[in-house]
């Protein structure tokens, strides 16, 4: 028998990758901020990113005084024999009282489990945990509170889902950039750099980033490949090698991606239909004038929602990559 109950209010879950970036999602009105350390320990490890203990620790003490959560993502791969680093993220994420960590390793997810069984768990996107039954073997074996969907589900795909995980929770992602290569677990960037996104933390690291200015434009280059040319009327991109430009049967054009932001501020309706517990929005490497006008338009568009009013007119274009917008996966038109 269908439920009559009402669609439950979803969390806003916002990026922070500084101090200042949380205090602006949290004064824009976030009911949850996701964070990482200041080392590999997360797949955003760039220079002048992230929070030593105590920046965590005021960061949290200032989130909870304005009714707001704090999530960490500990969300890279242990290297083999040395998961020291790894677990003592996790121990400081439970000592500093941290409401969640952001768990991909299912070794670290049953170290997490056995040592600090008052830290909830949630399953990273790296994880692609996105059937019923994996779903299912998280939180039965680890008691894993909530999963992460890969952006490769329909509305209706994750309406199914949810019918059938109760009362695991899914957190969906709502604005900021795409990653079409198994959600930050390809293998491109390691190529061409010898640093991976999913154990270093890095993908396409700024410094292997290299623009040559030229007559005819800017050329961009990731460790000596040559990754995009731009005309000189043309915003130049960074170099993330699946966004580059590629001559194949002597055309060139984006093979792999892209460069368009996921937008799903006219679709929330339907996401909260489907019983989506949490929005995230991507781009703890974005400053904090980002976050605050994301986390205003998404507070907005939820607020509209719950209260029966229509979405609000709210437009994110000069802050969208390469200023296109798109509903992903959630929208499958080609099917």
């Amino acid at each position: 028998m269908a439920s009559t109950l009402p669609p439950s209010r979803p969390e806003l879950v916002c990026p922070a990758g500084t101090p200042a970036a949380l205090k602006s999602a949290v004064d824009a009105g976030a009911d949850c901020v996701y964070v990482g350390f200041r080392d590999e320990t997360n797949a955003r490890n760039f220079p002048g990113l992230n929070f030593n203990r105590k920046e965590l620790a005021e960061g949290i003490a200032y989130a909870h005084d304005k009714g707001a959560k704090v999530l960490v993502a500990i969300n890279t791969f242990p290297r083999a024999g040395q998961p020291e680093l790894w677990h003592q993220a996790v121990a400081d994420a439970a000592r500093l009282k941290a409401d969640a960590a952001i768990l991909a390793d299912i070794g670290l997810i049953d170290h997490a489990a056995r040592h600090h069984p008052e830290l909830r768990l949630h399953l990273s996107v790296q994880a692609a945990a996105s059937n019923p039954e994996a779903i299912a073997f998280y939180a039965e074996r680890f008691g894993v509170k909530r999963v992460v969907l890969p952006r490769v589900l329909t509305v209706q795909e994750i309406s199914a889902i949810n019918a059938r995980i109760a009362p695991v929770e899914t957190e969906v992602f709502v604005f900021g950039g795409l990653c079409v290569m198994a959600e930050g677990r390809c293998a491109l960037s390691s190529y061409v750099t010898g640093q991976s996104p999913n154990m270093n933390g890095v993908c396409s690291p700024a410094g292997e980033v290299r623009y040559t200015e030229t007559a005819q434009g800017v050329t961009s280059e990731l460790s000596g490949f040559t990754i995009n040319k731009f005309a000189a009327n043309e915003p130049a991109g960074y170099p993330t090698l699946c966004k580059g430009r590629f001559i194949a049967r002597d055309k060139a054009s984006y093979l792999f991606e892209e460069p368009t932001s996921l937008n799903t501020l006219a679709i929330l309706p339907d996401l909260i239909k489907a019983g989506v517990t949490a929005f995230k929005i991507e781009g703890r490497q974005r400053g904090r004038a980002y976050v605050a006008a994301v986390v205003q338009a998404f507070r907005a568009g939820v607020d509209a929602v719950m209260a029966g009013r229509p979405l609000p007119e709210i437009d994110l274009d000069r802050i969208t990559e390469g200023g296109k917008q798109t509903t992903g996966a959630y929208e499958k038109a080609w099917r």
